[in-house]
């Protein structure tokens, strides 16, 4: 069972539950998990199956299917209306769990008749906080950092296998989500774009570069860009500029959900490993205390730099600084942990011996930092 699953369960007692995230990240593995092992008199239906699609527009039914999964339920036209009919109706005598990939969030953000009604959950692959029973964490950490996080390359822990899994992906995102929810023509294009970003992980993304290289508008780039993240293939980490007089408005830096789609050295991927932890740890505390957080990076004018800033209703809360092999304090690290307080500071880095604690900094290997989270820990 993922992460997730324990928050799903609670929250259906009481409205329906969204689960939205990146295509083929294991959103209908946990929901046919939850029927077989929780909700045992439930049903799934897929939209894409012929006898399904037909059951669900006649809401054929047993009053004894506790829950209902809708999977891929977004494809249907009408859906926000449909379910919503359904739920007032039946919400006394079902529970509803609606599952799908970046169709259904950008749909269910389009004008939302269903406010209320619903519990929103984003699913994300595998890291070093959720490793799956059987694996050990060195061996975990080895597979993320070769074939990423997504369980089925992740769980077959073999490389040819995955870089056929990851290409044929790329081309499933970019030929059908992209094609049914965005206006653009050029694919070829969108695809080259994406293997630039590919090799710019760590760095900072000048859009106007980019744009030069392909011999498209800046405008043309940045509208890409919005929608790769969409898509659930990149996401944007932006600056941190409050209480900074001297920082300076910098471009995004760019990471990918799968770790194994960054092309370039050890170090960058390592940094897409603990960005993507990052991500999936705000992400499931937003889901589940309803609080706002955000991920960003700090660099001022004199060129001090911290990879990571993770923020609570907009006060920072941890500054992280990511290595791959050097063991000393960054001298960015400690100027800005002795400048802002942060509630936490961490250098995470890759090949450390040894943790240890100095100027009110935790220097620590990517394991022990995982260790140190718990997705199961209560909110007080």
């Amino acid at each position: 069972m993922r992460y997730i699953t324990k928050n799903v369960i609670q929250d259906l007692q009481k409205k329906m539950v969204f689960i939205g995230g990146p295509r083929q990240v294991g959103k209908t593995t946990l929901a046919k998990a939850l029927l077989s092992e929780t909700f045992h008199q439930g049903r799934f239906f897929n939209w894409d199956f012929d006898e399904d699609r037909r059951d669900i527009l006649q809401k054929k039914w047993s009053h004894n299917n506790t829950l209902l999964v809708f999977d891929e339920l977004h494809k249907y036209p009408r859906w926000k209306g449909w379910i919503k009919g359904i739920y007032d109706v039946f919400h006394e005598t079902h529970s509803f769990l609606i599952t799908g990939s970046a169709r259904l969030d950008v749909y269910r953000r389009g004008g939302d008749s269903l406010m209320g009604r619903y519990h929103y959950w984003r699913l994300h692959p595998f890291t070093l906080d959720e490793i799956p029973e059987g694996i050990s964490a060195e061996d975990a950490y080895e597979r993320l950092m070769t074939v990423g996080g997504f369980p089925e390359p992740f769980l077959e822990a073999n490389e040819r296998a995955a870089r056929r899994w990851r290409r044929e992906r790329f081309d499933r995102v970019l030929s059908e989500d992209v094609r049914d929810l965005e206006s653009i023509r050029n694919i070829q294009m969108l695809s080259l774009f994406l293997d630039l970003l590919r090799h710019r992980v760590s760095g900072l993304i000048t859009l106007s570069n980019l744009a030069g290289d392909l011999q498209i508008s800046h405008k043309t780039a940045k509208s890409w860009l919005e929608v790769l993240e969409r898509m659930y293939l990149v996401f944007s980490v932006r600056p941190y500029t409050r209480s900074l007089p001297r920082a300076i408005q910098k471009p995004p830096k760019v990471y990918f959900f799968d770790n194994a789609d960054v092309l370039g050295d050890e170090g960058a991927r390592f940094e897409n490993l603990v960005a993507t932890t990052l991500l999936k740890r705000i992400h499931f505390l937003e889901d589940r205390d309803g609080y706002r957080y955000e991920l960003r990076y700090i660099r001022d004018k004199e060129g001090r730099e911290v990879d990571f800033a993770v923020l609570k209703e907009g006060l920072l809360e941890e500054l992280v600084e990511v290595k791959y092999s050097d063991e000393n304090i960054s001298r960015s690290l400690l100027y800005y942990t002795q400048r802002l307080k942060p509630q936490k500071a961490t250098q995470v880095v890759a090949k450390l011996k040894r943790p240890y604690d100095k100027n009110g900094i935790s220097v620590t290997d990517p394991l022990s930092y995982c260790r140190a989270f718990s997705f199961d820990k209560v909110l007080q």
